[in-house]
């Protein structure tokens, strides 16, 4: 699923401007109002611009022949420089119609929809478009409808959204995103509900007649605790509706203060109808972020995927990987990670020198240097 070449990243800085305060005038003894803040420097005429450049360098203990590293979505190239990904996005919020537009390029991207029925030619350049509907005094309601990155899962796909460099199992083998429609709907100041018609998994067109129905909820009580919770159910197999894959995601993020972050990231997968029965996986992910300074930080992650019936890796196995980030910031907009990764299976899977699938484990040091810009959202 789930470039040989130098990269240079270019410094950035995210700029607001300030608000101009007027000044008080002697007569009449009241303070004017304050003078409309100025744009932001990344928009124009009420679109605002965001982008990032990606890329890094993987070395791979088993120094496989294919220069590739096996179960990895990403940072897929061993033992060289490689351009992850580029992207700018434009965006305009809903009031009440919005849209969202991203514009993509690298080899991440063709990854991203390698499995795409639509094909890579087109599809992988845009890895987001769709437009936002938020009816006034509807209380909050908002509808979308495109292509949408997919709501299940703690890891995010850009890297400066998330804590690791490389992204790990449920990421990995979970959906990327969806093309249809989504609602949601807050029913209070803490808790939201979603509902979402779509093609299926990683499809701008459909691969079946079927639909898959996506249900979400967002409980939210405060700033230092939150839990999501995502079902997918839907025919996923090529032109057939038999058999249907579901899908629960559930992720716990705890925050007890500005220094420190958790989450907790379950996974149960099932699709029914593989040969004489059903296949299953279950998974579940661990992570860690510390600020250790201004500048610096620390993310930890493990987890644990078993594929029960080999449905999502081609083979029986359980896999386990453990994964330490250091961060450094420059400035705002350019941060370099270093990240030592280690993968094992019960079994020999991992390609070592030129035998494929001849190994129990996987040893990498990635380095790799993230530039972006615009606001964050």
């Amino acid at each position: 699923m789930k470039l040989s070449t130098f990269f240079r990243v270019a410094t950035t800085a995210v700029c607001f401007a300030g608000a101009v305060m007027a000044q008080a005038q002697p007569t009449p003894p009241a303070t004017p109002p304050a003078a409309p803040a100025a744009p932001a420097v990344w928009s124009a005429g009420g679109i605002t611009f965001s982008g990032l450049i990606d890329g890094y360098y993987s070395f791979n203990a088993n120094h496989p022949a294919s220069r590739n590293n096996n179960l990895r979505n990403f940072e897929v190239k061993a033992n060289q420089f490689s351009l992850n990904m580029t992207k700018f996005t434009l965006e305009h919020d809903a009031d009440p119609v919005g849209f969202k537009l991203d514009f993509g390029f690298g080899r991440a991207w063709e990854i991203f929809h390698a499995t795409d029925p639509a094909g890579t030619d087109v599809v992988r350049y845009i890895p987001q478009a769709y437009i936002t509907f938020k009816p006034k005094n509807a209380g909050g309601l908002q509808i979308d409808f495109g292509k949408f990155y997919t709501s299940a899962g703690a890891e995010l796909t850009e890297n400066n959204l998330t804590w690791n460099y490389g992204r790990g199992y449920l990421y990995t083998n979970g959906p990327y995103y969806h093309t249809g429609l989504r609602i949601n709907k807050p029913v209070n100041d803490k808790f939201a509900v979603g509902l979402q018609v779509v093609n299926g998994w990683n499809n701008v067109e459909d691969n079946n007649s079927g639909k898959t129905f996506g249900f979400t909820t967002a409980f939210t009580p405060n700033k230092k605790f939150s839990w999501y919770n995502n079902y997918y159910t839907g025919p996923e197999k090529n032109d057939t509706n038999k058999g249907k894959r579901n899908f629960f995601d559930t992720v716990v993020n705890l925050n007890p203060n500005d220094k420190a972050s958790f989450y907790v990231n379950f996974d149960y997968g099932q699709e029914n109808k593989v040969g004489n029965g059903d296949a299953t996986w279950v998974a579940l992910g661990l992570s860690s972020r510390f600020q250790t300074t201004e500048k610096t930080a620390l993310a930890v992650r493990y987890e644990h995927y078993n594929d029960r019936d080999g449905f999502i890796t081609g083979q029986t196995q359980k896999l386990n990987t453990f994964t330490v980030t250091g961060e450094y910031k420059w400035v705002e907009g350019l941060l370099a990670r270093l990240e030592y990764r280690r993968d094992w299976s019960d079994k020999p899977y991992f390609d070592r020198g030129n035998t494929l699938a001849s190994w129990k484990n996987q040893d990498t040091v990635t380095l790799g240097i993230v530039a972006f810009f615009g606001p964050k959202r």
